[in-house]
């Protein structure tokens, strides 16, 4: 339901910030948000957001994916 690329699974172990940087350019309808492990987000599904979770180290460690 939502336009351009919705999944990123090759951004699993890459820093964060090049992750949020590679999915901004790679669907410009979304922004991409960095979320350390562990944090508290809402529940709600919107097309324009991606969160990029990453470890404490800054890694991702979950495939990035619209919602």
């Amino acid at each position: 339901c939502c336009a351009g690329k919705s999944s990123w699974p090759e951004l699993v172990g890459v820093e964060g910030t090049v992750a949020e940087a590679t999915i901004e350019r790679e669907n410009s309808l979304v922004d991409a948000i960095i979320v350390p492990k562990g944090s508290i987000v809402t529940a709600d599904f919107r097309c324009d957001r991606v969160r990029v979770w990453v470890k404490k180290d800054g890694i991702v460690y979950q495939v990035p994916t619209i919602g």
